[in-house]
């Protein structure tokens, strides 16, 4: 019920034909934004998620249980995600992370990956020309993941909308495609490596030992070439369908975040759900602080 009351609404469209129609549409438009904004109050009193990274799941399955056409699964997912972005800018979270393609599901069905492909790149040259939502939260968009195994169409596109939206100061949302947290980690490792053996290839060991060069690899070199360098770590993991597995994604980066499984799938995610996420997290939230703490003390 509570969902049903407060949606994203686009604007008004001003070509209604019944102006009576036009005005209830109007109000009811704005009572939504009324509450919606009187319920993000109420959830400022308690600690708030800089960070929450979605795991979406269930497009496929969606599609399935409605018995409509498979990729129109995924189509009302990508409108799942742009109202979820819109409601967490409205939350004043700085940063949202979606798992968007994984690199095992280019194990799929070759027909299947060829129509996501197709929708990927027809979604991001959409972003690309429509820049409404980009503008409305001064977006800086990111791809994390081995670009190089995308489809030439897809790349030069996600290249051109990282591109246009460098410079934003907004909100920062990274979409992880085609990625899994093992291929980051050994990415971040061979970077390290290939850092060291410049070094040392420049100057000779002694110089190198003295100005406080080591072989060993930190936790924080390991950092600072993950694809997530800059951002901070989640607060949250939502994956949605009810799943509990993280499939690979971001385990580099979650140690302390609140990993949750709520049971509607992708499409169905709402701002009623979202709403629930951030009450869970303020509940262990002192818990969460605490075990942060104590890692801090043991290191």
């Amino acid at each position: 019920m509570l969902g049903s009351h407060i949606s994203y609404s686009p604007s008004v469209n001003p070509k209604t034909e019944n102006p009576d129609e036009l005005i209830a549409t109007g109000v009811l438009a704005s009572l939504q934004n009324f509450i919606r904004k009187c319920i993000v109050a109420v959830l400022s009193y308690g600690p708030m998620p800089k960070h929450i990274a979605f795991i979406m799941d269930g497009n496929h399955r969606y599609a399935k249980f409605r018995s409509i056409q498979e990729g129109s699964g995924h189509r009302m997912g990508f409108s799942a995600l742009i109202a979820s972005l819109l409601y967490c800018y409205e939350m004043g979270m700085k940063y949202i992370t979606v798992y968007a393609f994984s690199i095992d599901n280019f194990k799929r069905d070759p027909t299947e990956v060829k129509s996501l492909m197709e929708l990927m790149e027809e979604k991001i040259n959409e972003l690309l020309e429509n820049r409404n939502v980009i503008n409305k939260v001064n977006c800086k968009i990111n791809f994390w993941g081995k670009l190089d195994m995308l489809s030439e169409p897809v790349r030069v596109a996600a290249e051109k909308l990282m591109a246009s939206t460098a410079e934003n100061k907004g909100l920062v949302f990274s979409v992880c495609m085609p990625y899994n947290s093992t291929s980051e980690i050994v990415n971040a490792v061979n970077k390290v490596c290939a850092e060291r053996r410049d070094i040392l290839q420049r100057e000779d060991v002694d110089s190198v030992a003295n100005n406080g060069v080591h072989s060993d690899i930190s936790v924080a070199d390991l950092d600072h070439h993950m694809y997530s360098a800059g951002c901070p770590d989640p607060d949250i993991v939502i994956r949605t369908s009810g799943e509990t597995r993280l499939s690979n994604f971001l385990l580099w980066q979650t140690m302390f975040s609140h990993l949750q499984n709520p049971d509607p799938l992708w499409p169905e995610f709402s701002f009623k759900h979202l709403v629930w996420a951030i009450l869970q997290y303020q509940r262990v939230h002192p818990y969460i602080e605490q075990s942060r703490n104590l890692a801090k003390k043991q290191l």
